[in-house]
């Protein structure tokens, strides 16, 4: 089993790059179902999810390939030789997974995939996803394991749905599906992540007709084919955070030379609220207060809070010189990292919802689990100010999310090393 070893040392200083967004690049793979030919995405990160995605597609008839310069690059085939339905393992390996149902109605006409896997904090229905294709004309045959679904070997149609949640996933799914209907699409209350609206750039690049990119409602009129692309995905705004947090963690100097600050515009403020200095000029940059200010903070769809960013945002407060509450508005049962955060000498309350952390300056090193990737960032966070060594097991979680964590984090000046 590998682990990661964390010990303090000191604030960290210098550049580093985040890489393509996970939640934007998974799905960008999944579209490129959508037309046959050579895509190519850039700015790819080397993580164990992408690869993942990448053996799911190559189980559906596509080569994929990732080279040293972080280009990816996925040939697709005729529809007729694509395979609508892959292995069950692939399927569970990751909740992303579930966006290939779009691409591969829309183009193959049915799917048949084991329900999907990823990250363990709380339910996550897929009924925005089978209800908005079952209102484009597919029929979905369930049961406890599966989702089989079929058009009839029929275009999907053109439909108006509205998200009971702007769920990004359904979106995505939804947009995808979409692209290749007959007629017109209308998707309201529509998630606005930058990552849904980089994927529509992508289809667009691809020959697709989209309007609203960015806002809650999309419409898209759909063609009958598409072609490959080349398309360079957006900075992960969850990856250039953790960096950001272990700078201000640190009471160090860290600049993301890629992030986007108009992507990640509310947990800025929150970190100038806790006293850090930050510029956005080239990237972001962040320099450390000796020691964070409590704030409060409440998680919310985008531009709001973003739910992944939480974990890390309860790290750096757990060394707040005053008292924060955190607030969890999107999904249940997301505090398990508050008991390994604890292990670590972090003092928190949780109340259904809701966190109470009270900063304190005695942080300890202690053998911690990483339950899913951005509880095992925030444990990292907190490990590189705790006294003494800290073991962090489950580091599989962090390779699904980060390229090469340890070393980016060991070239700011940190001290964290795999170790069996």
């Amino acid at each position: 089993m590998t682990q990661l070893r964390i010990a303090a040392a000191g604030p960290l200083h210098g550049e580093v790059t985040a890489f393509g967004a996970k939640n934007a690049v998974l799905k960008q793979m999944a579209a490129c179902l959508l037309a046959s030919g050579e895509h190519t995405l850039t700015h790819v990160p080397n993580i164990s999810d992408v690869a993942t995605m990448g053996e799911l597609l190559g189980y559906l008839g596509c080569s994929v390939s990732l080279n040293d310069n972080h280009e990816l690059t996925i040939v697709v085939p005729p529809a007729s030789a694509l395979r609508p339905s892959a292995p069950e393992h692939l399927f569970k390996a990751m909740r992303a997974s579930l966006v290939v149902m779009g691409p591969l109605l829309a183009r193959c006409h049915e799917v048949t995939m084991a329900l999907p896997g990823g990250d363990d904090f709380g339910s996550r229905p897929i009924n925005f996803h089978t209800d908005g294709l079952t209102a484009m004309g597919a029929t979905f045959a369930n049961d406890a394991t599966k989702i089989h679904a079929a058009t009839g070997g029929r275009r999907l149609q053109g439909t108006r749905f509205t998200l009971e949640y702007p769920s990004h996933t359904a979106t995505d799914n939804l947009m995808m599906a979409a692209v290749l209907a007959e007629g017109r699409t209308v998707i309201d209350n529509a998630a606005r992540e930058p990552e849904v609206e980089d994927l529509g750039r992508q289809l667009q690049a691809m020959g697709a007709n989209i309007e609203g990119l960015g806002t809650s409602r999309l419409a898209i009129e759909g063609v009958a084919e598409l072609s490959a692309a080349r398309h360079e995905v957006i900075p992960d705004r969850v990856v250039a955070a953790t960096y950001l947090a272990a700078g201000l963690m640190t009471s160090g100097d860290v600049h993301v030379v890629d992030a986007r600050a108009d992507h990640m515009e509310m947990l800025l403020r929150k970190m100038r609220a806790m006293g850090a200095t930050i510029t956005t000029e080239d990237g972001i940059r962040i320099q450390g207060p000796a020691r964070p200010s409590p704030v409060d903070v409440a998680t919310l769809p985008y531009p709001g809070v973003a739910t992944d960013y939480k974990p890390i945002i309860t790290a750096m407060l757990t060394r707040a010189s005053g008292v924060s509450v955190v607030t969890e508005n999107l999904f249940d049962g997301r505090f398990r990292y508050v008991d390994e955060l604890m292990k670590m000498g972090a003092i928190i309350e949780t109340d259904g919802h809701h966190a109470v952390v009270h900063g304190t300056d005695k942080l300890y090193g202690a053998e911690v689990v990483a339950h899913d990737i951005r509880a095992g960032a925030a444990c990292v966070v907190v490990g590189l100010v705790a006294e003494g060594e800290t073991l962090l097991s489950g580091t599989d979680h962090l390779e699904r999310g980060y390229d090469n964590l340890p070393g980016r984090m060991t070239a700011l000046g940190a001290k964290v090393e795999r170790v069996s």
